[in-house]
């Protein structure tokens, strides 16, 4: 390693030092930095509810595109049933109850529509009645494994969010690799066409 690159290094380590150590700081992280924490959580709220919109409304259209295939791809099935699986397993984390489906459920087609349909619901009654106070909590759970662990509901809900995207990627490149044409799932597409507020 080159001097040049290790001043390099060393100065991307001290930047990742300061942010982590500033981190509980609001004046770290602008334009937020006006805001007191309470309304910090109260835009986190409505941001949640929103990406949880673009959520179910992705899941529809990749669902709707397989449907529409004679013969969908098994993988992909296989990851949209665990899609569903995992979202209502994370429900059923933050409502203290007792998991319905293994992670990798064995879900035909039409078991996912009548999933998704249900989650779309339960999902947005859940975060129609979570408060700023409640967003902030932890919840205290168990893995799949038996393990126990404890997250606040905020991180619980974009992992949610995260994991399904992750694999409606997944599902896209398999779609597309098997023949079809995939959906289009963006984000930022379904923001500009209105389709999410």
């Amino acid at each position: 390693m080159t001097k040049g690159s290790l001043e390099s290094t060393l100065d991307a380590k001290r930047d990742i030092r300061d942010v982590e150590e500033g981190a509980n700081e609001a004046s770290t992280f602008p334009p937020f930095d006006h805001l007191s924490s309470g309304e910090a959580i109260v835009l986190m709220l409505e941001y949640l509810r929103k990406l949880f919109t673009y959520d179910v409304w992705a899941t529809r259209e990749v669902l709707n595109c397989m449907l529409g295939l004679e013969v969908p791809p098994p993988r992909s099935v296989k990851w949209l049933a665990h899609i569903l699986s995992a979202e209502r397993l994370w429900l059923e984390r933050l409502q203290h109850k007792k998991q319905t489906y293994p992670v990798w459920p064995e879900f035909a087609l039409a078991q996912c529509r009548t999933e998704a349909a249900e989650l779309a619901g339960s999902w947005k009654s859940y975060l129609d009645a979570m408060t700023e106070e409640g967003l902030a909590s932890e919840v205290n759970y168990k893995n799949t494994k038996g393990e126990s662990f404890a997250s606040k509901k905020q991180d619980i809900l974009m992992h949610v969010v995260l994991h399904s995207a992750y694999h409606r990627g997944q599902i896209v490149a398999d779609i597309r690799a098997a023949g079809f044409t995939p959906p289009y799932t963006d984000f930022i597409h379904a923001v500009r066409q209105d389709l999410v507020d």
